[in-house]
């Protein structure tokens, strides 16, 4: 077993944001996933995406922005976009040499959320 926790294995907060700076700068750079990007604020996406994998991974950080599900809702993400989405982030932890079983707890921890990401508005007033 891994000796400390996700987050002291991922080398901490600036290692994550180095991450998650390559992961947003290949989402852009996606023909499929780049559109949904283009008027957004990536400075703050760049730094929520930070603190939630912090939190997520036991670091001292705390996620506090909007909640995924609400963030998402006018975001017409499919189940591809997902996927895709998922690939372009293992690309980017193989670029920094997260370990395999480190880069699965990471999309896991991003892969709990997929119900929120595809939710719907209409979904919300069933």
């Amino acid at each position: 077993m891994p000796e400390g926790t996700l987050y002291e294995r991922l080398g901490g907060r600036e290692s994550i944001r180095a991450v998650v700076d390559d992961f947003y700068d290949r989402l852009l750079a996606d023909d499929e996933l780049g559109p949904f990007f283009e008027t957004a604020n990536m400075e703050r996406l760049r730094r929520t995406q930070t603190e939630f994998l912090c939190e997520a991974a036991g670091g001292p950080e705390t996620y506090d922005a909007e909640p995924v599900r609400e963030a998402h809702l006018h975001v017409p993400f499919t189940p591809s976009h997902i996927q895709r989405a998922v690939e372009l982030l293992y690309e980017s932890l193989d670029a920094f040499d997260v370990p395999e079983e480190d880069a699965d707890a990471v999309v896991q921890a991003v892969a709990a959320y997929e119900d929120d990401l595809l939710a719907r508005p209409e979904d919300e007033r069933q």
